[in-house]
């Protein structure tokens, strides 16, 4: 009871840092090029045993791993149990953290352990609604994986069960702490690329893998892995391995490429532009390639509609998902404005703003004779035709983070802790997880449905 006692005093007193983003001043010539250097620094805090954020991990899949692995790495924490329906992954998280951690096939074994503080949700999605809502009802913190929901309808109890608990839940787009987002959110709202016209993001995969192919390993079998407990709410099915290891592959239990990877973008962009999301997606592709008994595509084009508001203009952004890219693979991610563009990623954003070409050039001159395009040269040197608001130099800069940074994984998971010991809040709450999650899943309802839909991102909710 005692060490109870000290710990909870302790995450009641217990600050950290704040993270701080290095400015640095951008003033270049038209045919130079700049490279800076992006810092953040985190407050050293020395703790003891009875300080310690005790956690606790829901699905030790893929993403699960990956989850506490940065999560450990945050000073104070301490992983304590894991739960799974895989036998073979309680044996992998002894063998990666130690045989003193307890596993269980039941996540509320967890959730009634008093030395737990927070979990992890990294289950299938279809699991996502029901063990948070049940986490933050037991009083835990909950770091819930991207999207937070499976369905639209979901999100707003998620949303009031947060609300009931007064616990901490921070949604797990594990890119939204970066040091990317926070510098391309201080140059939009420099105005270094002017009004938003667009965005472009794109992922190209060329590997089974990157398709969600993933290994099915030779022990898996009834006496192994529940898959009963599995389906949860989902259509009972006969007993498959594909659907357990390969489950983003069914629409059953997952949510396609827009759950997997639209919400990274989403998540990043309404970040960067303080935007509510889009009201209006147009989605098609199809199953190309992966014919392996998925019911989901693996080439999709979705065009969506971002109102005006007072953070931005009216513009569209165009997401593309190809999972047998010819090229061998790559992605991107690029805000393009009236002035500029910027290539924003975890560790870097590169800004480009170059001087738009008004002045008419010999493509559209040849059709007149030399005195009359004399008169039009001159007619357009007595013009100001320089319009811009912003008074950056045009050129080319990257900021880029230093070899020894941590990571956006880290970051995002520090400002999880960060918030639970009472210092600032966390970056992705679940209204704003919802607003990205629901903003992805416009996609497939778009897909599957054939035809435009219509979102209220204010609201949240289609129409």
């Amino acid at each position: 009871m005692k060490r109870k006692d000290s710990r909870r005093s302790f995450l009641k007193k217990a600050t950290l840092g704040s993270a701080a983003l290095t400015s640095a001043p951008y003033v270049f010539g038209a045919s130079q090029q700049e490279r800076l250097v992006l810092s953040r620094s985190y407050e050293r805090v020395n703790y003891t045993p009875n300080d310690q954020i005790n956690l606790g991990l829901i699905g030790a899949g893929i993403q699960g791993i990956y989850d506490t692995t940065a999560a450990l790495k945050v000073a104070g924490v301490k992983l304590v149990a894991v739960c799974d329906l895989y036998n073979g992954r309680h044996d992998r998280a002894k063998e990666l953290w130690g045989d003193t951690i307890f596993t269980t096939r039941d996540y509320r074994e967890l959730l009634n352990r008093k030395d737990i503080d927070a979990v992890i949700v990294a289950t299938p999605d279809h699991w996502h609604k029901r063990i948070t809502i049940d986490a933050l009802k037991a009083g835990k913190a909950v770091y819930c994986e991207k999207p937070m929901v499976q369905r639209f309808e979901e999100g707003k109890d998620i949303i009031k069960a947060h609300a009931a608990a007064g616990q901490i839940c921070q949604i797990g787009s594990q890119g939204m702490s970066s040091l990317g987002n926070e510098k391309a959110k201080q140059l939009y709202e420099e105005g270094a690329i002017g009004d938003m016209v667009m965005l472009d993001m794109y992922n190209d995969r060329y590997s089974a893998e990157g398709a969600w192919q993933y290994p099915i390993p030779p022990d898996a079998n009834p006496d192994t892995i529940d898959f009963d407990t599995f389906l949860g709410n989902a259509p009972k099915v006969p007993y498959e391995l594909k659907r357990f290891f390969r489950w983003r592959n069914y629409q059953d239990y997952g949510t396609g490429v827009a759950g997997d990877l639209f919400v990274h973008a989403f998540s990043t962009l309404n970040h960067v532009l303080s935007s509510h999301g889009p009201n209006r997606a147009l989605a098609t592709g199809g199953l190309r390639y992966w014919n392996d008994g998925r019911d989901v595509p693996d080439v999709t084009i979705t065009l969506y509609d971002y109102p005006k508001t007072d953070t931005h203009a009216a513009f569209n952004a165009a997401f593309r998902i190809n999972f047998i890219a010819g090229s061998g693979g790559g992605g991107g991610f690029k805000l393009i404005g009236t002035e500029g563009e910027m290539e924003v990623g975890q560790n870097s954003v590169k800004l480009t703003r170059s001087k738009l070409g008004m002045v008419p050039g010999g493509y559209s001159m040849i059709a007149y004779t030399e005195a009359t395009q004399q008169k039009i040269k001159e007619g357009y040197a007595s013009q100001n035709l320089e319009s811009r608001a912003s008074k950056l130099s045009t050129g080319t800069t990257t900021w880029e983070a230093p070899r020894d940074y941590k990571g956006a994984h880290y970051d995002h998971f520090y400002n999880f802790f960060q918030a639970i010991r009472g210092k600032g809040k966390v970056l992705q709450d679940p209204t704003f997880g919802l607003r990205a999650a629901g903003a992805a899943l416009l996609a497939n309802e778009s897909y599957f449905k054939k035809q435009p839909v219509g979102w209220d991102p204010k609201a949240m909710k289609l129409i």
